[in-house]
């Protein structure tokens, strides 16, 4: 992109921002009205028009019902888009509304109604606004809530869910370039003032972020940061890949168990921690039934599970193993059991309902 962060972005930057999606057979443009999805329409209707033979596009507008002006909005991205030439929806998120986590309760819902817009559709991607400033403003957020390597990546240009693939093709242009752009081609678009309310956590650290430019932590600061933990996250997967290979050869010849995974416990032991907690996080995930766990709480079933282990082994040393379970506990609709050795994962019991 242009080093100029005011420039309108150019027919040949736009070209570069979709080049990987012109063999999709049809895109979804996720448009809530303000500036940075108008100028993803915008700018996505002018690359389609340059191309001899383009995916088809349609413009999804959820209305998530939290606003009077919502309703508005959607028509006036309907208006755009009709004068763009591309079709047009919207969707509502219909039923009650949580009393706490409404952000992330409302994002989930969108995604949802998104994603199976596109699968109606036949689109293969659903494509995002999420600029630069958006990607400053998540590794912030997660970097202020401890989260570990694969949360301070932050948001990934490419994420697949629900069949489909979610795409940021803005990822990497400053939000002021995006209302320059409008401007020039003198498009106007909604000013959503969820944006500024300060009862949500975003909009708070939002505010914070020119103090921390000053201190050298600007917005291409956070999201350089941001790319370097991605790719030292990838090299993590990779090598938890190869520990998952070699536990599952270690494991050859053990009877198959129908559901659940198994690991010798002493070959797990000598993995290196990030690796094990990984491993951990994988099988709670991929067993248990009541969504993905969270990571301080598996942080919390290793150490347990590293006390156990210590604690056979010297048990084992005492008086030979029993076979009995040194370690029983569930996590997140996940059966977790250390026995005779072996490290078990498999789902748990379903909870029974309490008698009124």
């Amino acid at each position: 992109m242009s080093d100029d962060d005011n420039s309108p972005i150019s027919a040949r930057e736009a070209k570069r921002l979709f080049a990987g999606l012109k063999s999709a057979p049809a895109l979804v443009l996720a448009v809530s009205g303000g500036p940075d999805s108008v100028a993803l329409m915008w700018l996505a209707a002018r690359w389609q028009r340059s191309l001899a033979r383009g995916p088809r596009l349609l413009v999804i507008t959820v209305d998530h019902g939290l606003r009077p002006e919502a309703a508005r909005e959607a028509r006036e991205v309907k208006r755009l888009a009709d004068g763009l030439g591309l079709p047009h929806r919207t969707l509502r998120w219909r039923g009650a509304k949580p009393k706490t986590g409404l952000p992330a309760a409302a994002r989930e819902a969108r995604y949802r109604l998104l994603a199976d817009a596109a699968r109606a559709a036949g689109a293969s991607h659903v494509l995002i606004a999420h600029t630069r400033d958006d990607q400053a403003e998540t590794v912030l957020m997660r970097l202020v809530r401890g989260s570990g390597l694969a949360g301070l990546s932050a948001m990934a240009r490419l994420t697949a869910r629900d069949g489909v693939i979610l795409a940021r093709p803005l990822l990497d242009v400053p939000k002021a370039q995006l209302i320059a752009t409008l401007k020039r081609a003198k498009i106007g678009f909604a000013d959503d003032p969820t944006n500024r309310d300060t009862d949500f956590t975003r909009p708070r650290l939002r505010a914070l972020l020119p103090q921390l430019a000053a201190e050298g932590g600007d917005a291409r600061t956070l999201v350089r940061l941001a790319a370097r933990l991605a790719r030292a996250n990838a090299a993590v997967e990779v090598m938890v890949d190869g520990a998952e290979r070699f536990l599952q050869l270690r494991a050859r010849g053990d009877a198959p168990q129908a559901t659940g995974r198994s690991f010798e416990a002493s070959s797990f032991a000598v993995l290196p921690e990030e690796v094990r907690l990984r491993l951990l996080l994988r099988a709670v995930n991929a067993f248990g039934h009541e969504g993905p766990a969270e990571l301080g709480k598996v942080e919390t079933l290793m150490a347990a599970l590293d006390e156990a282990m210590l604690a056979g082994r010297m048990a084992a040393g005492r008086a030979g193993a029993n076979g009995r379970p040194v370690l029983k506990q569930t996590l997140a609709g996940a059966l977790i059991s250390l026995a005779g050795g072996r490290i078990h994962i498999a789902p748990a019991p379903a909870r029974r309902r309490k008698e009124s």
